[in-house]
């Protein structure tokens, strides 16, 4: 009886890289294997890893992708092969210095032998470094040897803590520090909110792209006053607030980006964020130089949002909201408790960046503080934020942003009507913040908060 096979199979692919620029090989090869057919699904996070076997070299970028392709195993191990010859890779030592690795962890459920290929991977459960990204995927999968009791989770606990600890990498760009969201000593980053609205609810009106001089100024003190990115937004998505059109915002905020990245050289070392809800504004902010993308929707308003994050490659932060700015202020049932809801929907905007194909390690998560949630919701998400990275399960690893400057509940708990005034009340949410495990303030205040920060890092993180 013959058995008919599925035209397409699933494969999980290990890659790693300990020469030259480690991430740029691991997307390149991404790329490559994507023009190859292999249709990658999702990703793990990348890992910072010490070298296993041969010690005497640079770290590793390690991590894990899911692929669908129609290759047959030795196919798909003859094409793995070709792409890390044009990227360069030379075997010169056995588990030695690479710039690029490929490795078939697993074929559907298949146990394959041949003198060059053996499925599953002979040595991956062993290897913290493989199984720790395989576990963002498959956590829950076993191995297919026949009575196989063990998940990959199971195999994972069972091996002896790596040292040093692995540390997840989020790249930001080629002049801004990686990103280690797992790392207890990392520093707080800066946001600094740049508006270039007349209507944004606390600073409308005090930024406008045709005032280079005042931008100029804004933006030295920003940086003087410690910020690390600077988040740059053409409409306001305070609740209640109107949409501008899509020219409007691109004529706020194009020349700013440009003139920022051409005529201020103390920013040369900065990131530049690109705060919009709209693909063309995004691709056209990151061509002028923007750095991050980052959405209060997460796609939802605009539905070629992923798509272009995904082309552009760059790394972008995913808010939660619900509805529109417009509407959200009544969308805000959690029946199982915001810190679950809010998770669960973050999941599942995860879960379409990856189909839209952005990598996980390219992922930074904000909990959306003030959109559709009201005081008690974000009250609770400052008190809980480390429930995100360690109480819901496909949500470790990412990095965090929160946004609690100024925010509305900030008033209303100091009786501060005026927004601007409102810095002390902020200080509060910031510490709070960092306690929690954040890894960017997204501020009005720069200076003060950066004050605020740099103490709290040397409470919370040990960064004296």
């Amino acid at each position: 009886m013959n058995q008919t096979h599925p035209s397409t199979h699933r494969a999980f692919i290990a890659f790693g890289s300990n020469v030259g620029d480690r991430i740029e090989m691991i997307e390149a090869a991404c790329r490559e294997m994507e023009r190859a057919s292999i249709r990658i699904k999702r990703t793990s996070s990348l890992f910072e890893t010490a070298p296993m076997y041969v010690l005497d070299q640079d770290p590793f970028i390690n991590g894990v992708c899911e692929v669908e392709t129609s290759l047959s195993p030795m196919e798909l191990l003859d094409t793995l092969q070709a792409i890390e010859i044009g990227l360069g890779r030379r075997k010169l030592i056995d588990k030695g210095p690479r710039s690029i690795d490929l490795d078939i962890l697993l074929y559907d459920q298949q146990i394959f032998s041949h003198e060059r290929l053996y499925i599953p991977h002979q040595l991956m459960l062993e290897r913290d470094f493989v199984l720790r990204p395989l576990c963002q995927l498959i956590p829950h999968e076993r191995p297919p040897f026949l009575g196989h009791a063990k998940s990959y989770l199971a195999h994972l606990k069972t091996l002896p803590p790596p040292e040093p600890t692995p540390f997840s990498t989020t790249p930001i760009s080629n002049h801004f520090p990686a990103i280690h969201s797992t790392n207890p000593n990392r520093p707080t980053h800066i946001m600094a909110i740049l508006n270039l609205t007349p209507d944004s609810f606390s600073d409308g009106g005090i930024h406008s792209p045709q005032d280079l001089a005042t931008l100029t100024t804004t933006v030295r003190n920003f940086i003087q006053a410690g910020a690390t990115i600077i988040d740059i937004g053409g409409e306001s998505t305070r609740p209640g607030s109107s949409p501008v059109g899509e020219a409007e915002e691109l004529a706020r905020v194009i020349p700013a980006i440009r003139h920022i990245r051409t005529t201020i050289p103390e920013a040369a070392h900065v990131a530049i964020s690109i705060d919009t809800y709209r693909a063309r504004v995004a691709e056209e902010a990151c061509a002028a130089g923007a750095d991050i993308i980052n959405d209060v929707s997460s796609g939802l308003l605009d539905p070629e949002m992923l798509p272009t994050m995904a082309r552009t490659g760059k790394s972008v932060i995913l808010m939660h909201m619900r509805g529109t700015p417009s509407t959200m202020t009544k969308l805000t049932d959690y029946p199982n408790g915001v810190i679950q809801d809010v998770g669960t929907e973050l999941l599942q905007r995860v879960a379409a960046a990856e189909a839209a194909g952005i990598r996980r390690w390219r992922i930074i998560l904000d909990p959306g503080l003030g959109f559709a949630k009201n005081e008690p919701h974000d009250l609770t998400i400052l008190r809980d934020l480390q429930q995100f990275r360690t109480g819901i399960e496909g949500l470790e690893y990412f990095p965090w942003l929160m946004g609690p400057s100024r925010k509305r509940f900030v008033g209303r708990l100091t009786g501060v009507q005026k927004a601007s005034e409102r810095t002390w009340g902020t200080a509060a949410t910031v510490a709070a913040s960092i306690a929690g495990g954040a890894d960017i303030v997204r501020v009005h205040d720069v200076k003060e908060m950066w004050q605020v920060a740099r103490v709290s890092d040397a409470i919370y993180r040990g960064i004296s």
